[in-house]
């Protein structure tokens, strides 16, 4: 036995000994990764308002490469297809036999980068629409869905940019209000059924249901959900989450409201620890209300900043507002920009938690029967890249906001959908306020357009665009920000190193 185990030992330091390189050999371990553009992006839309007389513009668009140095394909393609609508209901099918979605043809299909290219749709029953871009076309895509209603509970402008498939999603700002008709929009872009709960938070906490669990959703189809069908209560501020069980989903609410029209609420995206910025107030804005919730186990004390173009000031009699764990906090802040545009940023007081916020704004622009509604997210701050499309000729405004140190941005205009040539201009926005551009478009400029905001130095850096359409007696508005497109990935540098078996 002792013969036996001598032998195993020094075979085993043999081993070692073989693999061990020569003296003379450097061994370089490589920690370090580089970016690689992304080579498959997935976007879903929601259905868009089934409102008699709506008017539907999408809005396709793949930005240019992140740098001159930065490799990506010239070629690709992007398009996406109908998700055709699915009831809803709470029973779960694990063995469900549905047909697939028959084959229709694409929607928006993009040949090239730098190039938009928009559809007009306006049947009152046009289909949720999910899809892929690949290769060249993947990096940084994006679909601009825009909706204009003339007449109606749903009336005003609805927009919202199709969105990247996710496993959850909060939103702040829904509501059950006798006024309000709010619908969850769930869409699958797999091809395997999964299952979705959706979860209410009112000021008094989590509000009980037996229905808003085990929504099936099909493979490539959508269901909507009416909010108010999940609970007997009129609840007038509501926070909302929204899980698969498997695979990934788009979710988007529409709200609707009787006095005050119709537009998307999309998810709350900050992150959790650092300020909640809200940005992207219009300077037109006749109302501001806050909405505000922490998901998380402790209770969370928010300093309120609103960030202008001249500084950040503390608004009178707003402080600071205390949210109490898994219990929703809505604050009337009133006509709060005084004509300025301007963001809400929401800091963690000394002491406090410092969990995750959802929080979101619905700014009223107009008076009494004029009045329309479009909502603010909490969003994440740009890190290399983020582009808006579907973006007009006259009645567009970017909002930038660097709510700590100054930062620097390049704002490119791309070519239009009916001719024009991309432009770059570059702008400095001083620390802890909220500069408002508007775009002065090159001659020859036709049609819609995209809007790439690209950080160059400095503090974190916050975007949103608000888009208007119709005369001054008439306007009607929406609000999207503008989170970093996430076209990059660190791709570690590998190589064969035989160290790593060295102790």
């Amino acid at each position: 036995m002792s013969l036996l185990a001598g032998i195993a030992v020094l075979a085993a330091l043999t081993g070692v000994a073989a693999l061990r390189p020569a003296d003379d050999v450097q061994i370089t371990t490589l920690e370090l990764s580089s970016p690689r553009p992304v080579e498959r992006s997935a976007l879903t839309c929601p259905r868009p308002t089934a409102s008699e007389g709506a008017t539907t513009w999408y809005t396709a668009f793949t930005p240019p490469p992140l740098s001159p140095g930065f490799e990506q394909d010239e070629t690709g393609s992007a398009a996406l297809l109908p998700a055709p609508e699915h009831s809803a209901g709470s029973v779960v099918d694990d063995d469900s036999d549905e047909e697939p979605p028959a084959e229709s043809d694409p929607v928006v299909p993009l040949e090239e980068a730098g190039a938009p290219v928009t559809v007009t749709v306006t049947d009152s029953d046009a289909p949720a629409l999910t899809g892929t871009a690949e290769a060249g076309l993947a990096p940084g895509w994006t679909v601009q869905q825009t909706t204009r209603v003339e007449t109606g509970n749903g009336r005003g402008l609805l927009g919202t940019a199709c969105q990247t498939p996710d496993t959850e999603f909060w939103f702040a700002g829904a509501s059950t209000a006798e006024s309000r008709g709010d619908y969850v929009h769930i869409t699958n872009p797999d091809a395997a059924a999964t299952v979705v709960d959706i979860e209410l938070f009112g000021p008094e906490g989590r509000i009980e249901t037996d229905t808003a669990e085990g929504f099936t959703v099909p493979g490539g189809t959508t269901v909507p959900v009416r909010v108010s069908t999940l609970t007997d209560e009129a609840v007038g501020d509501l926070a909302v989450h929204v899980t698969a069980r498997t695979g990934r989903i788009g979710a988007q609410i529409e709200a609707v409201d009787a006095q005050r029209g119709a537009d998307w609420l999309t998810p709350s995206t900050a992150a959790a620890g650092g300020p909640v910025v809200l940005p992207g107030i219009p300077a037109a804005a006749t109302g501001v209300r806050l909405v505000a919730f922490a998901p998380g186990d402790d209770d969370i004390t928010l300093e309120v900043g609103l960030a202008g173009p001249g500084g950040t000031i503390t608004p009178a009699g707003f402080e600071t507002v205390a949210l109490r764990s898994g219990e929703l906090t809505a604050l009337d802040l009133g006509n709060l920009t005084q004509g300025e545009a301007s963001s809400v940023v929401l800091t963690p007081a000394g002491g406090s938690g410092s969990g995750r916020v959802v929080a979101a704004l619905q700014v009223v622009g107009g008076e009494e029967d004029a009045a329309e509604m479009a909502f603010i997210p909490a969003t994440s701050a740009v890190e290399e890249r983020a582009t808006v499309s579907g973006n007009t000729t006259s009645g567009t405004t970017l909002a930038l906001t660097a709510p700590g140190d100054a930062a620097e941005v390049s704002v490119t205009i791309s070519a239009g959908t009916e001719g024009g040539e991309p432009v770059t201009e570059t702008y400095t926005v001083d620390g802890a306020t909220t500069l408002t551009v508007t775009p002065e478009l090159p001659d020859g400029t036709g049609g819609s357009y995209a809007i790439t905001v690209q950080p160059g130095g400095g503090g974190p850096l916050f975007a949103a665009r608000t888009l208007t359409m119709g005369d001054e007696d008439a306007r009607v508005f929406t609000v999207q920000t503008l989170p970093d497109d996430q076209s990059a990935v660190e791709v570690p540098d590998a190589r064969q190193d035989l160290s790593v078996l060295l102790d």
